[in-house]
């Protein structure tokens, strides 16, 4: 039996973290949304569990798919953001939604969590042995649990996206962690190439 839940209803350095502005189109589309009574923006297809991070992979490797776990917390603007402009964003969400399952966990939260190394902690327990400290960050996974390898999560991530990252950016990290080309290449080089591709489709792009 499937063991999964749907939420409802409810600044680092780096590449682009700087906050941008909303645009009328996404402020439209995110204009009604209001956190929870937790104090964080939720989306509805965020997904949520019992918390033991080894089973949410091994069913997200089932289901052909990659696992993201992104940190939030009570009154962060950065994470407003992130929410409203770029998760407003049917493009955006469409892609996130068809290919990753993301997991959102608090920083400040006190659900437990069985880390990848069996280990259960708190979320704000967890949130320090990984040493988070931005909001929002986003951590990306290996396609399997034997690519874990048993480390904690702050240590089996793939890449991690530390900070708010502007919609074209963001959209670009989660295509270069499905398209698996953290093997290959650095992200500023992907961001180059995929900037390009899509001019050359006719798109205005603006990188920096």
């Amino acid at each position: 039996m499937l063991r999964r839940i749907f939420l409802t209803g409810s600044a680092g350095t780096g590449l682009a973290l700087a906050l941008g502005r909303m645009t009328g189109a996404a402020r439209a589309v995110g204009a009604e949304q209001q956190p929870g009574e937790d104090g964080l923006y939720h989306q509805p297809w965020f997904l949520e569990s019992f918390l033991d991070l080894a089973e949410d992979l091994n069913e997200t490797a089932a289901a052909g798919k990659r696992l993201a776990i992104v940190w939030d917390q009570r009154g962060c603007p950065y994470c407003k953001e992130m929410h409203l402009v770029n998760f407003g964003d049917a493009e955006i969400t469409k892609y996130v939604r068809d290919n990753f399952n993301v997991i959102q966990l608090n920083l400040h939260g006190a659900r437990e969590v069985t880390d990848f190394d069996g280990q259960v902690a708190t979320e704000k327990e967890l949130a320090r042995k990984w040493g988070i400290v931005f909001t929002p960050t986003i951590l990306y996974y290996p396609e399997t649990v034997a690519e874990v390898a048993g480390k904690p999560g702050g240590r089996a991530d793939v890449m991690r996206m530390p900070g708010y990252f502007r919609p074209f950016h963001f959209l670009s990290m989660f295509a270069f962690v499905r398209e698996r080309r953290y093997v290959d290449t650095q992200f500023q080089a992907y961001i180059a190439e995929r900037a390009e591709r899509l001019r050359q489709q006719g798109k205005e792009i603006k990188v920096w």
